[in-house]
């Protein structure tokens, strides 16, 4: 369900901007049409509508021209004004462990509760500051907090002694918030005059499939276990095992850190980042790119 929310938010984006940005153009064009006189009307009228454009003309061309410069200046900087915050909402459920950590609870639980709507936030799978572990196991969790109900489980934010955890799991962080970082990387390297082709979509379809797979099957895992047990298929990775021969042992069972899921949650989100990141941004830079230029090549933007 995450992967096909992203996949279909972006492509929203992606196609919706077509729907928005031409109509920003043409906003503009109609904008030096009207502000320059260019309309049509009678051989009546022509006299007092000339006498009238020349009153108001000067009153009027600013506010036109500023109104062009907004639209100019989207088409110009639109990837930015879009990573920027996207950056943003992907990098504050970091603030929410530093929020309980400076003591400002209320401020901690809003961001937990808020971005619950778009992550399960299972401890077991997520990262925690300011403590002496960067990732628990499920039994150490329970150790720490009586639980009955994986609700429960999802409500445990941490402690002083363990830390809190941030209100991402560990696959949204690889995945939502390397996303726009790569984006910002796939800016950079535009600004130094350097052209990146985008993906094809076969290969961003390659890049979502690890993550598909690895997702899905732990999504089956928790509908049979309930997300409360240690004993299913990806929490002991037998079948890994067994293909391996048991060649690591330790690396298999749990969601901990250096463990196999651990490791192929944060793989799997940054090939899927990589993916949308190197297909989905730069496809939106070349239309916006597109849409500047076709902008500064107008009369109106030539002579100023």
């Amino acid at each position: 369900m995450l992967l096909i929310a992203t996949v279909v938010s972006f492509l929203t984006l992606f196609f919706g901007l077509r729907f928005i940005v031409r109509p920003l153009r043409l906003l503009a064009e109609r904008t030096h049409r009207i502000g320059e006189g260019d309309f049509i009307i009678s051989h009546t009228m022509k006299g007092y509508m000339a006498r009238q454009f020349d009153l108001s003309h000067n009153r009027a061309a600013p506010s036109l021209k500023f109104a062009d410069h907004v639209v100019a200046l989207f088409f110009r900087h639109g990837l930015t004004l879009l990573l920027a915050p996207l950056l943003m909402f992907t990098l504050l459920p970091f603030a929410a462990p530093l929020a309980m950590y400076l003591g400002w609870e209320f401020w901690g639980d809003l961001l937990y509760r808020f971005y619950g709507f778009f992550c399960h936030q299972l401890p077991q799978r997520s990262w925690f500051l300011f403590g002496p572990k960067l990732t628990y196991t499920l039994a150490e969790i329970q150790q720490a907090t009586s639980t009955s109900s994986p609700s429960e489980l999802r409500a445990f934010v941490g402690t002083p002694a363990m830390g809190w955890k941030v209100a991402w799991s560990d696959r949204m962080i690889s995945f939502y918030t390397l996303t726009p970082i790569l984006g910002l990387v796939y800016a950079v390297v535009r600004r130094t005059g350097r052209r990146i082709a985008p993906l094809s979509w076969f290969v961003l379809l390659l890049t979502l499939l690890p993550l598909a797979v690895d997702g899905g099957t732990h999504a089956i895992n928790d509908v049979l276990t309930g997300g409360m047990s240690t004993d299913g298929f990806r929490d002991t990775n037998q079948w890994l095992a067994w293909i391996t021969f048991n060649a690591f042992p330790g690396f298999y069972a749990g969601d901990q850190l250096g463990a196999f899921n651990w490791w192929a949650r944060l793989v799997t989100g940054a090939l899927a980042a990589w993916g949308i990141a190197f297909t989905v941004f730069p496809l939106l830079d070349q239309f916006l790119q597109q849409e500047a230029g076709f902008l500064a090549n107008q009369p109106s933007h030539r002579r100023e």
